[in-house]
């Protein structure tokens, strides 16, 4: 298969997608749409591998939610998940201090701790991280934190790298986490708000990713419905109108980019 599109972020292994499954991961390949399945949990990233195994435009990436640090991060069971040859990343995994009921420092502590530990393992094993970054409301929390902590790690670790998933930082952020070596990257969410218009624009090209985060956020097309992979085309498409460039040269561009990060058998 000719690879023409990469969501760099999607959840095809969920509940979501039982019923039909088969059918879209089918039209994904015969519409050149690879996908990257991302774990949040023991089991969703066990799913993740065992889709991956199953379909050559499929990859996995394995980690736990900052939403589910309750969980036992076991470093044993997720780094025999990671070693095998179709995860390519580590996570998600990062800070979350918008969802949580109560935000504490308590919470924050133990999503920090969980995070170091994934910083490690993919430092071990040479992978990239994809990482959760969501500030609380009218803030940049997250992700003040999340880069002091990442400046910290790539000290220790200088491959370190990996993309900042559903970005909904400031230019200021983006630029911070690209000189850090990471990718930022956007979802259908910028076919109906014009919040992230700026940010597009200023970041370069060679440090974003598209990006769905299927099955939630569908495009202006399908608002409301459940979303799925095959939207990321409408979200290369909107990418290359708000930058006002080429569209063929943005898909390129941003296929070439998750290749590059996610180190995939594909060619533009």
């Amino acid at each position: 298969m000719q690879i023409k599109y990469i969501d760099a972020h999607c959840h095809v292994q969920f509940d979501d997608y039982d019923a039909d499954s088969v059918a879209l991961i089918e039209r994904m390949k015969e519409e050149g749409v690879a996908g990257i399945v991302v774990g949040v949990d023991r089991e969703s990233s066990e799913k993740a591998v065992a889709l991956a195994e199953k379909h050559e435009h499929l990859f996995a990436s394995v980690g736990l939610h900052p939403n589910h640090t309750s969980e036992l991060f076991d470093i044993e069971v997720f780094r025999a998940l990671a070693t095998h040859s179709k995860v390519v990343a580590i996570g998600e995994c990062g800070l979350d201090y918008f969802r949580p009921v109560e935000v504490d420092n308590e919470v924050k502590e133990k999503q920090k701790e969980v995070l170091q530990k994934h910083i490690e393992l993919a430092a071990e094993l040479d992978k990239p991280l994809i990482l959760h970054p969501r500030p609380s409301k009218g803030t940049m929390d997250a992700y003040t934190d999340l880069i002091d902590i990442l400046t910290e790690a790539k000290a220790l670790y200088p491959n370190l790298r990996g993309d900042a998933h559903f970005f909904v930082g400031g230019i200021a952020e983006a630029d911070a986490l690209r000189e850090l070596g990471f990718t930022v990257s956007f979802t259908a969410v910028i076919t109906f708000a014009r919040d992230y218009d700026a940010v597009i624009r200023a970041v370069p090209l060679a440090s974003i990713l598209s990006e769905t985060d299927a099955p939630y956020v569908a495009p202006a097309s399908r608002r409301g419905k459940r979303n799925d992979p095959l939207a990321v085309i409408e979200v290369v498409a909107k990418i290359a109108e708000i930058r006002g460039e080429d569209s063929e040269m943005v898909r390129t561009a941003l296929l070439a980019n998750a290749c590059r990060l996610f180190s995939l058998p594909c060619e533009g």
